[in-house]
């Protein structure tokens, strides 16, 4: 007899499933279970839910741990890539400055019709502007300490993040996060990012785009 077609999800060949990874990455980037839920339009249960389910997979303990887990998403273009350890790590011009705001609607209005500065796109709380090939990031998510903006970012671009991040681990850098996928664009093209502090503990990042 012919089998009867299951009903459900189709399995998923990753370690996590899509979902979960939207979830992971988000974390990874730092962002909080109610940011998560808000940029991703579900409830904040569901983050809690899919963090739950990542942490038994991974056999991690912590919401920390997590964040300096190196994993690699099968569908990315970083997935099986070698890593060039033979190449000097040399970190490129700066390739975005991130910069905190309270509200991300009125800052794009300023920095648009004040400022003059060419607006590339909005992404939810987010958006962007060329500032003659540096990207300013107007980030209204960014945590604040006793009610100030957080200090802005420095995103250095690396041809290889993940040589790049492993290069600058290995000299002693503090990374807060482990390299992570934030967006990947309608060609395909993936914007990944990891974060570590300077000797003042002042945060750092450092950039690549990934093309399959």
């Amino acid at each position: 007899m012919p089998r009867t077609p299951s009903r459900g999800r189709p399995p998923w060949s990753d370690v996590l499933t899509p979902a979960e990874w939207r979830v992971v990455e988000a974390v990874r980037h730092g962002m909080t279970n109610t940011a998560i839920a808000g940029r991703q339009g579900v409830s904040v249960d569901a983050v809690k839910f899919h963090v739950s389910n990542a942490l038994a997979k991974l056999g991690f303990d912590s919401r920390g741990e997590l964040r300096l887990w190196s994993g690699v998403r099968s569908d990315s273009a970083l997935k099986g890539k070698e890593r060039d350890m033979t190449q000097t790590l040399q970190l490129g011009p700066i390739g975005q400055i991130g910069r905190a705001v309270s509200d991300v609607a009125a800052a794009e209005r300023w920095f648009r019709d004040v400022l003059g500065l060419p607006h590339l796109f909005t992404f939810g709380d987010l958006a962007f502007f060329d500032c003659g090939g540096v990207r300013l990031l107007l980030d209204q998510s960014s945590p604040q300490s006793g009610g100030r903006p957080s200090p802005s970012i420095l995103y250095f671009q690396v041809a290889d993040i993940l040589a790049a991040h492993a290069a600058l681990s290995a000299r002693g850098a503090d990374f807060v996060s482990a390299p992570h996928m934030i967006h990947r664009h309608a060609d395909g093209t993936e914007e990944w990012m990891a974060f570590f502090n300077d000797n003042e503990g002042r945060p750092l990042a450092i950039m690549a785009q990934a093309k399959g």
